[in-house]
């Protein structure tokens, strides 16, 4: 059986897990407190950051992008990344965009703050962190509902990990309840659609303790 090593309310874990379930492929989750530095965990993964995949062969894949790179490659049967040149082009830019502009704008203001802090035992989160994640939360919530009012998914007519990516950090963000979903309908739409998928079942029976997440996160009607 292959491993996921992850953090529940990781968006980099999530994204794996969203493609892993997507491409029907079994696997056990384990949670890796990365804070605690331990020994063993270092040895597979000299980073010490999550997700990290260990295959069945023993082959460890560590960061989100290697690893869906990976399970492209290795499970073609179920495509992800596009199938032109200009579809896999347009897939990368908005994984590039969700995973580093997103993650750095928005998540790590709010994720980083109020969920990593805690769980580490690092203090109380930073107000002004607080207040620029919310400030960019709408302007990439009305890129969402941009991309998903011209195309029949992000990066154009098939679902594709682009999706994934976004899906991961807003349903990170989605269960600490910092997503104003009354002022972003076309994204709302848009996730409601991706949280319906069976691959999406697992997350939303997330529950980790210390955090209760709004009525709405496990419902698929919203």
């Amino acid at each position: 059986m292959r491993i996921l090593y992850h953090l529940p309310l990781s968006p980099q874990s999530r994204q794996v897990r969203l493609v892993l379930g997507e491409k029907r492929l079994p696997y056990e989750p384990k949670t890796e407190r990365v804070w605690e530095n331990r020994k063993e965990y270092l040895a597979l993964n000299p980073a010490g950051d999550v997700p990290l995949l260990v295959e069945e062969n023993g082959l460890s894949i560590p960061n989100a992008w290697v690893i869906c790179e990976y399970l492209e490659e290795a499970y073609p049967d179920t495509p992800l990344m596009g199938r032109t040149l200009a579809e896999r082009v347009e897939v990368r830019r908005l994984m590039a965009w969700f995973d580093t502009k997103f993650g750095l704008e928005v998540s790590r203001n709010l994720l980083g703050e109020k969920v990593d802090k805690r769980l580490a035992g690092r203090g109380n989160p930073d107000g002004t962190a607080l207040r620029a994640g919310y400030a960019n939360i709408r302007f990439h919530l009305d890129y969402i509902g941009w991309l998903a009012e011209t195309r029949a998914w992000l990066a154009g007519n098939m679902l594709s990990m682009a999706d994934f990516a976004a899906a991961a950090h807003l349903s990170c963000l989605d269960f600490i309840g910092d997503v104003d979903w009354s002022k972003a309908p076309a994204a709302k739409d848009w996730y409601a659609r991706i949280k319906s998928r069976p691959s999406f079942r697992a997350l939303l029976n997330d529950r980790i303790s210390g955090f209760t997440p709004p009525a709405h996160y496990a419902d698929l009607d919203f």
